[in-house]
């Protein structure tokens, strides 16, 4: 491929897919329940649980951009895997510290949605028994995972660009 445009461009959409299934495993496989629960405590332990999170999320990256990279001969710069896996990082964490998503939902006036699929959600389901109905997905889980889309977009922009 002589075209450099289109040559970037095909970089960024390798890069974006191997980026979007890693940020599925990591976020879901990798993540630990303990992180999970933990990530959104407003104290140190909820932050170190946070940044475990973060540096393993980012490694399983890492290992799946490589073998994508390499195998492709992709022209992409440490300065740009280093850019794009930070801000993808820093985004991440800042998102699943939760109060800082929920807030910025709040202030979109996403506040309903985000609380969606829980109790507090005025139109929450209820079973026969008018009981709440858990559901397997949420207005904030939506939310969380639409934030990091974006992000991970943003990272293969840079990856593909520097």
């Amino acid at each position: 491929m002589t075209d450099p445009a289109a040559l970037k461009a095909a970089v960024f959409a390798a890069v974006f897919i191997a980026l979007y299934v890693a940020h599925s495993v990591g976020d879901h496989w990798v993540q630990t329940s303990c992180q999970a629960a933990d990530k959104g405590l407003p104290n140190w332990k909820g932050r170190l649980a946070c940044a475990r999170h973060v540096v393993g999320l980012t490694l399983t990256k890492a290992i799946a951009l490589a073998p994508v990279v390499l195998l492709l001969d992709l022209p992409v710069t440490a300065l740009g895997l280093v850019l794009g896996l930070g801000i993808d990082a820093a985004t991440h964490y800042w998102a699943d510290r939760r109060t800082t998503l929920a807030s910025l939902a709040r202030t979109c006036g996403k506040g309903e949605f985000l609380s969606l699929g829980t109790p507090a959600h005025p139109a929450h389901p209820v079973t026969a028994k008018g009981e709440y109905a858990p559901t397997l997905g949420t207005g904030a889980y939506a939310l969380d995972q639409s934030w990091h889309h974006l992000w991970l977009g943003v990272a293969a922009l840079i990856i593909a660009a520097i």
